[in-house]
C-alpha cells in the first residue's frame, strides 16, 4: 500500500525533493542546485528544463530509498511571479523570466495608465508592479513579439513541472493570483484586467483547485525521472502559501512569520484584507475557501547575515578555530547589550523595500552610532530593526481587523533564541517555533499532496507533522521600552525618505 509524498520545493537556487511517511515523519530530503542568469541588475531568468533535470535527478535519488509503488502522490511548492512561455507542445520558448525580474517597468506603467491603483488592489488584491506575471507576459509581447505569437500558455515554475509530468497545461489559484490576471474575489481570471494588460485570455491555462489531481505521470516522464506511471500528481501551491500551511496557518487568523533572507507575516482568512495605505497585499490560499494576506520586507534575515559578514570576521575565524558555532558567539554578544542598544537604530532596507514601505529606493542606515557602541549593540539594532520594520506589518493587519496574538516562526533566523525573544517583545504578541523551521514549505506541499489523493481529511492533518517546541511571550517590562524606540524608528525613514531618493540617483 502506497504510504510516502513526494514534495519538490522549485526555488530560485535549487529543488528541495522530500519524502514524508503520510504519518507525519520526515524520511529524507535532497537538494539539486540550478543556475540563474542576472543581467543589468534588473533581468532574471532561468532556463526551465534546469528546473526539470533538478526534479528527475532529486527523484531518482529518494526513489533509491524508496520504491516507486509506494508513493502515493507527488505536489509541489514554488517560485511565484514568473513567467513561463511554452508552445503547444508544451516547450518553453525562452528562458523563464522569475519572480526577481523587474525589467518590465514600461508595462506597469501602461496598466497605471488605465485603470487607478485602489482599483486593481480591489480586484487582485496586490498592486501594480512589475513583479508579478502580468506585466512579464506584456514585456514578451511588446519585444518579443513572435515568442508572444507562439505562446500556447504562460506558465509558473511548479505548473511547467506538472505539464512535464502529465502533458497538462494548469495552474491553481495561489499561482494564478501571484500573476495579478485572477480576480481574488471570484478566483477565476479578470477579463477586465486581462483587457487592461492587452493580453489574450487563451494563454492562461485553467485553474484547478491546489488540492485537485492534475493528472497522472506519464510513462515517459517515469522513465525520465524514476516515478512510477500512473502516479497522482497533485497541483500544490506558490512558496510562500505553501510555507503558511506548513505552519498551521490553515484556519481563520492563524499565522506565521517567516525568518528567512527576506521575511513576511501572514495568515489565513476567509476574506482579503485591503489596507487603505495598501501596506500589504493578498494571495489566493492552498485552503479551498480562503485567502493568505500577506506583508513581505525584502531583508529580514538577510539583514543579519550581511551584519553578521561585515561585522563578526575576527569572530567567525576564531570559532573555526575553537570548532564552535559563530552564532551562539553572535546570540551571546548581543545578550550584552540592553533593550534598545543603547539608542542605536537600524533601518533594513538593504535592497529597498516592499511592505510596509514600497520604497525601492529606501537605503539601509545606522542611525545614532556613538563611540560607546559595540558590536553586539550594532547586531541587536539589527534585529531590533527588523523587529520594528515587521511590527508595521503586523499592524497594518490589525487595523483591518485581524485579531492575531499567537506567531508561529520559521525560518532559518528562528533558530536564534534572543532574536525570537526580541520578536515576541517587538509584536506584543507570543511566538512559538515548530520543531521544524526551515520544512515548512515542503510539508505543506506534502499535505496538500495528501489531502488531494484522500490520505488526510483535511489540513487539520498538520497537526501530525507539526509540534511546539519553544513558545516566548511578551516581557511586560521590555516591551514598553520598545513603544518609544518605535516611534524614534518610524521617524528616522521618513526624515532620510528625501536623501534615499538622492542617493538612490547618484
Amino acid at each position: 500500500m502506497a504510504s510516502y509524498l513526494l514534495a519538490h520545493d522549485l526555488g530560485t537556487s535549487g529543488n528541495k525533493a522530500t519524502l514524508y511517511s503520510t504519518d507525519g515523519a520526515l524520511i529524507k530530503s535532497v537538494t539539486y542546485s540550478y543556475g540563474l542568469h542576472v543581467e543589468n541588475g534588473i533581468c532574471a531568468e532561468q532556463d526551465p528544463l534546469d528546473w526539470w533535470r533538478a526534479v528527475c535527478e532529486s527523484t531518482k535519488a529518494l526513489t533509491a530509498e524508496v520504491e516507486a509503488s509506494k508513493i502515493a502522490a507527488v505536489s509541489f511548492s514554488g517560485q511565484m511571479m514568473g513567467c513561463v512561455c511554452v508552445d503547444r507542445d508544451g516547450n518553453p520558448l525562452r528562458p523563464a523570466m522569475i519572480w526577481a525580474d523587474m525589467r518590465s517597468t514600461e508595462q506597469e506603467r501602461q496598466i497605471r495608465e488605465r485603470i487607478e491603483q485602489p482599483e486593481f488592489y480591489r480586484i487582485t488584491g496586490h498592486r501594480i508592479s512589475s513583479s508579478y506575471s502580468a506585466t512579464k507576459l506584456m514585456w514578451v509581447r511588446d519585444h518579443e513579439p513572435d515568442v508572444y505569437r507562439k505562446t500556447a500558455k504562460m506558465l509558473n515554475a511548479k505548473d511547467f513541472i506538472i505539464l512535464k509530468l502529465t502533458g497538462k497545461m494548469v495552474t491553481e489559484p495561489s499561482d494564478a493570483s501571484s500573476t495579478c490576471l485572477l480576480d481574488l474575489n471570484t478566483q477565476a481570471w479578470s477579463d477586465e484586467i486581462i483587457e487592461i494588460c492587452g493580453l489574450s485570455k487563451e494563454k492562461l491555462p485553467d485553474i484547478l483547485r491546489s488540492v485537485d489531481i492534475a493528472g497522472t505521470v506519464t510513462p515517459e516522464a517515469a522513465t525520465a525521472c524514476g516515478l512510477l506511471a500512473g502516479t497522482p500528481v497533485v497541483c500544490g501551491g506558490g512558496d510562500g502559501v505553501c510555507a503558511a500551511v506548513g505552519t498551521g496557518a490553515v484556519k481563520e487568523g492563524r499565522a506565521n512569520c517567516c525568518l528567512g533572507t527576506s521575511s513576511w507575516i501572514s495568515y489565513a482568512s476567509k476574506l482579503p484584507v485591503y489596507d487603505e495605505n495598501l501596506t500589504t497585499f493578498n494571495f489566493a490560499h492552498i485552503v479551498p475557501g480562503y485567502v493568505m494576506p500577506c506583508g513581505t520586507m525584502q531583508c529580514g534575515g538577510g539583514s543579519l547575515s550581511w551584519a553578521v559578514d561585515q561585522l563578526c570576521k575576527f569572530d567567525r575565524v576564531l570559532t573555526r578555530e575553537e570548532k564552535g558555532d559563530l552564532y551562539t558567539s553572535v546570540c551571546k554578544s548581543v545578550e550584552e547589550s540592553p533593550v534598545g542598544a543603547k539608542g542605536l537604530l537600524f533601518l533594513p532596507y538593504l535592497i529597498g523595500e516592499r511592505s510596509p514601505r514600497w520604497n525601492e529606493k529606501a537605503k539601509g542606515s545606522f542611525v545614532g552610532l556613538t563611540l560607546e557602541h559595540t558590536t553586539g549593540d550594532m547586531l541587536r539594532a539589527v534585529m531590533e530593526g527588523v523587529a520594528m520594520n515587521l511590527h508595521l506589518i503586523l499592524n497594518a493587519f490589525q487595523k483591518q481587523g485581524a485579531s492575531i496574538e499567537r506567531l508561529t516562526l520559521i525560518g532559518g533566523g528562528a533558530r536564534n533564541a534572543v532574536w525570537r525573544q526580541i520578536l515576541a517583545d517587538v509584536l506584543g504578541v507570543t511566538v512559538e517555533t515548530p520543531n521544524q523551521l526551515e520544512e515548512a514549505t515542503s510539508m505543506g506541499a506534502a499535505i496538500t499532496a495528501g489531502v488531494g489523493v484522500g490520505a488526510f481529511a483535511d489540513f487539520d492533518v498538520i497537526g501530525k507533522f507539526l509540534k511546539t517546541e519553544n513558545t516566548y511571550t511578551p516581557d511586560p517590562i521590555t516591551a514598553p521600552i520598545y513603544k518609544k524606540t518605535e516611534k524614534a524608528f518610524d521617524q528616522c525613514y521618513f526624515a532620510l525618505e528625501k536623501t534615499f531618493e538622492l542617493l538612490y540617483n547618484m
